[in-house]
């Protein structure tokens, strides 16, 4: 197994761990999660977070997935854009327009609400907020304050696990390939 910066649990130790912090054993079979239930309260409140904004959110899936696949891309996770890809596939976001978040600006396939979330991604990568433009366009776009709220709520946390998943330097799971479909990377 590659290892990155801090060894991951054995899968078995992992799902034990896992288990008694309240997190699915499912969860324990990744890379990320086998290295962060080094500290199962930080796993676990991780975990939740991931678990409300993936399953149980008020922003499109579609929409939420392109943020990610953004930040993966921009930020050069490698662990994210992988992970994100088989997600977003499974959801049934089309593979050019997973591609084209490389260069969104450039691209004829999103819309306004697509391209004012892309902005708002861009913007953190950027800056750390999203500027007053940006915002404006995505509160006119997205009305209801929850969805606002939860696009900042998700941009900030995929924020998170791009930096965590560089720094710790999570390897991919065996047998995955890197930064699919085609295997090229950010420059």
């Amino acid at each position: 197994m590659t290892e990155g910066r801090i060894p991951r649990l054995a899968p078995e130790l992992a799902r034990v761990v896992a288990t008694e912090a309240g997190i699915p054993e499912f969860m324990a079979d990744l890379s990320v999660f086998q290295v962060l239930l080094h500290n199962p309260n930080v796993a676990a409140a991780l975990n939740e977070m991931l678990r409300r904004l993936l399953w149980e959110g008020s922003l499109d899936a579609r929409l939420r997935e392109l943020v990610i696949m953004r930040l993966g891309w921009s930020t050069g996770s490698e662990y994210e854009w992988t992970q994100h890809w088989r997600v977003a596939r499974q959801l049934g976001v089309e593979e050019e327009d997973l591609l084209a978040v490389r260069d969104w600006q450039s691209s004829n396939r999103f819309g306004p609400i697509e391209q004012a979330v892309l902005a708002a991604t861009d913007d953190v990568v950027a800056t750390g907020a999203i500027s007053e433009a940006t915002w404006a366009r995505c509160a006119e776009l997205l009305p209801d304050p929850a969805q606002l709220v939860e696009l900042v709520v998700a941009i900030g946390n995929w924020s998170l696990f791009s930096s965590l998943l560089r720094s710790l330097e999570i390897p991919l799971e065996e047998g995955v390939a890197p930064w699919p479909p085609d295997g090229q990377a950010p420059v």
